[in-house]
Parts: C-alpha cells; sequence; structure tokens
C-alpha cells in the first residue's frame, strides 16, 4: 500500500512519539497505588538539563499490619522512577517500584540500614548506612538507556582502637575492573584515618542494570566478580 509523503511522515511521527510517552509532570507517571514521599532534582545524563527522581511507596492497606508490641507496621515496599526532562516533557528511563525494604520491613534488635539516593558528579548512588556498624553504596551511570553499576563502596568497623569511629575501606570500580582496599593503621592530629592502601585486580562476571535489581537487600555484590 502506497501512502502520500505527508501521510508517511505523520505516521512515523506518531510511531517515534509511541516510544518515547513523554508527559508534562513527574507525578504523571506516579503508578496506581503508590505515592511520592521524595523528590530529587539533578542532571543524570550530562546534557545541562535538570532529570527528576521520584521515590515512591505503596500504599496497599492489606500490607499495613498491627503488631502487639510495636503497634501499627507499614510493609508496602519502596522503590524509585527515573525521569530525563525533554524539550517534550518527562521521558520514564528506568521504574522499579518494589528494591527498597519497607519502612517496617525490620524486626527483633536488628537495626535496619538506612538508604539515600542521590545525584552526584552526573551518577546515581545508592547509599545505606549503619551508623557505627557501617555503610555501603552503589553508583550507577546512564548508558544503554538504562543504568548500569559502575562502582560500589563500602566501610566497615576497623580494629583499630580509639574513641573514634573507624572504618576499613573497599571501593570496586567494574570499569577499570581493579578493587581498592584501604585498612587502618592510624589516626591523624585531627582524627582523620590514616590507610594503607592495597590495589587488586579483578574479573566482572556479570553486568547489572538497575532495573533488574528486585531487592537490594538481597542483592549480592560479590557474585558479579572474581579476583
Amino acid at each position: 500500500m502506497k501512502y502520500p509523503l505527508l501521510t508517511l511522515l505523520l505516521i512515523i511521527t506518531i510511531s517515534l512519539l509511541g516510544h518515547a510517552q513523554y508527559k508534562q509532570a513527574p507525578i504523571d507517571f506516579l503508578p496506581k497505588g503508590h505515592v511520592v514521599y521524595r523528590k530529587i532534582i539533578g542532571d543524570l545524563n550530562k546534557d545541562g538539563i535538570a532529570d527528576c527522581i521520584l521515590l515512591i511507596k505503596g500504599t496497599d492497606s492489606q500490607k499495613i499490619v498491627n503488631d502487639r508490641y510495636r503497634g501499627k507496621l507499614d510493609k508496602n515496599r519502596q522503590g524509585l522512577i527515573i525521569l530525563f526532562k525533554r524539550p517534550q516533557g518527562y521521558e520514564l528511563v528506568v521504574k522499579n517500584d518494589s528494591c527498597f525494604s519497607a519502612v517496617d520491613a525490620y524486626e527483633g534488635g536488628y537495626m535496619a540500614p538506612e538508604y539515600t539516593v542521590e545525584i552526584k558528579e552526573g551518577n546515581l548512588r545508592v547509599h545505606f548506612g549503619q551508623g557505627r556498624n557501617g555503610y555501603w553504596q552503589y553508583i550507577f551511570r546512564f548508558q544503554n538507556a538504562d543504568f548500569y553499576l559502575i562502582g560500589f563502596e563500602s566501610g566497615y568497623p576497623s580494629h583499630f582502637v580509639s574513641h573514634y569511629a573507624t572504618f576499613n575501606e573497599e571501593s570496586i570500580n567494574f570499569l577499570t575492573q581493579k578493587k581498592l582496599k584501604k585498612k587502618v593503621i592510624g589516626l591523624r592530629s585531627d582524627g582523620k584515618e590514616r590507610y594503607k592502601e592495597t590495589w587488586t585486580k579483578i574479573k566482572v562476571l556479570k553486568v547489572i542494570k538497575l532495573s533488574e535489581i528486585k531487592d537490594f537487600d538481597e542483592f549480592d555484590i560479590d557474585e558479579l566478580y572474581e579476583k
């Protein structure tokens, strides 16, 4: 079947717009049964335009339970939506609406990690912290229509005895395939750690996208590489 040129151009335009699905406001991408509890603004694809991350949580009443000792607990999982700002509006890049634990997921004496999401140096960082027990964070970069894990950093209590909370540190760069270990060997006069650094070469076994992570709590970084 032959089409006039104008009709053909219109069909192509509609097809391209259908793939992008632009919307005018970030809230328009919120899935049913969810609320936004934080909005983060920053440039994630280095085009000089501020993009948007929505941190969201479910609102299923069936997942709000009463505990005998702790009272009402919210077991709805949390997640995120990443949107790029385009001239036509906002474009959905990644939606992972359940990759984070529920607010009241942890029970007993275990100290639940607190997580934060931030945009830093054009990358997306997901940081988990447990106070004096340490921290760990995942670093993602946008490429090929998703956010790929390019780095991992962690700190865990050292055996160095002082009144400061000192942390040995590890850093993995999946792009250069190198791992850095920093062991606390002392403190400076200002209380900052002095480290012994050790570099090792690693072999990346698997490339991970943010959209593929079902649960950060169950995500094992050690399965992604070998020494």
